[in-house]
């Protein structure tokens, strides 16, 4: 479903930064994270701190939604909001841990970006991310609630794809921006089109095509840079 978004992500930043992995440690399996919420009820603290330590991961990808230049702040608060989370947590909440987790840690975080005055234009756990097969909504908390790291992947690729919908209706020309959603299908429903195809649909040549589309990433590169 992302693919054509993320080739446009590769023209753009050649696949740096935003694909790293990091170096938190991987979630617990199921079958681990329910022996240390067990423990953890019986008065274990070192299965407080294991379940902790490996959400610290949850807490990173939360964080860079809400911003880069303070983003060892935003963890910091983000972790707090953990502790908090690890603690309060019990099964008869009706809910998953990651999903109990993700709430307290954005909570956390937005409790302090309000009272700093800095709140604006960030993206929730509760927005609409889209529809599924089904035609049901799900937000960015209903993806984070499945404890799988290419869910992560996929949950923060929707949110830099709203944002970049929101670059290229800002700085780009009204054709600049229908040849790129054509060329890479962003708008809903759509399918990404090659150069040959758009340039058909618009009834201009190829080779036009391919020089506005490089002017136009050119201007979202140097807009992000």
């Amino acid at each position: 479903m992302f693919a054509s978004f993320i080739q446009l992500l590769k023209r753009l930043f050649f696949m740096t930064g935003y694909f790293s992995n990091g170096s938190y440690p991987q979630p617990l399996s199921l079958e681990e994270e329910a022996e240390c919420l067990a423990r953890m009820k019986a008065g274990s603290k070192a299965a407080r701190d294991k379940l902790i330590m490996h959400n610290m991961r949850l807490v990173a990808h939360i964080a860079k939604k809400y911003g880069k230049s303070d983003l060892d702040d935003l963890i910091s608060i983000g972790s707090i909001g953990l502790i908090k989370g690890v603690e309060s947590y019990s099964t008869e909440k009706g809910t998953t841990l990651a999903t109990y987790l993700a709430r307290c840690i954005e909570n956390e975080i937005l409790m302090t970006l309000r009272a700093n005055k800095r709140y604006a234009n960030t993206v929730h756990l509760q927005n609409k991310l889209g529809v599924d097969n089904d035609g049901n909504e799900y937000t960015l908390m209903d993806v984070l609630a499945i404890k799988e790291e290419s869910v992560f992947h996929q949950a923060e690729m929707s949110i830099m794809k709203q944002n970049l919908l929101k670059i290229i209706g800002e700085h780009l020309s009204e054709r600049e921006q229908k040849i790129i959603l054509m060329r890479y299908g962003l708008l809903e429903n759509t399918t990404p089109l090659t150069q040959l195809q758009t340039a058909r649909k618009l009834g201009i040549s190829r080779s036009y095509i391919s020089r506005i589309e490089s002017r136009a990433l050119e201007k979202i590169r140097q807009y992000l840079d």
